[in-house]
């Protein structure tokens, strides 16, 4: 599945667990999911901390998890 198939929701980092992995409440509907960076998001080094509200690409056959793929300032 490419990128672009994936639904873009906006969201907030709520916890940082081992492994890169993050929790994101999403704005729209409460719900709390698991996220990890994108590739480009590692390579550049771009950090994600507690609090960020970011953009979440999620897949529509697991709601559940997500990438992470844009932190706002």
């Amino acid at each position: 599945m490419a990128k672009d198939d994936l639904a873009q929701l906006e969201g907030q980092v709520v916890d940082a667990a081992a492994g890169g992995i993050y929790k994101v409440k999403l704005l729209e509907n409460n719900l709390e999911i698991s996220a990890k960076l994108c590739g480009k998001m590692r390579r550049f080094n771009i950090r994600v901390v507690v609090g960020d509200k970011v953009t979440v690409g999620v897949s529509p056959y697991d709601p559940t998890h997500g990438l992470i793929m844009y932190r706002h300032k």
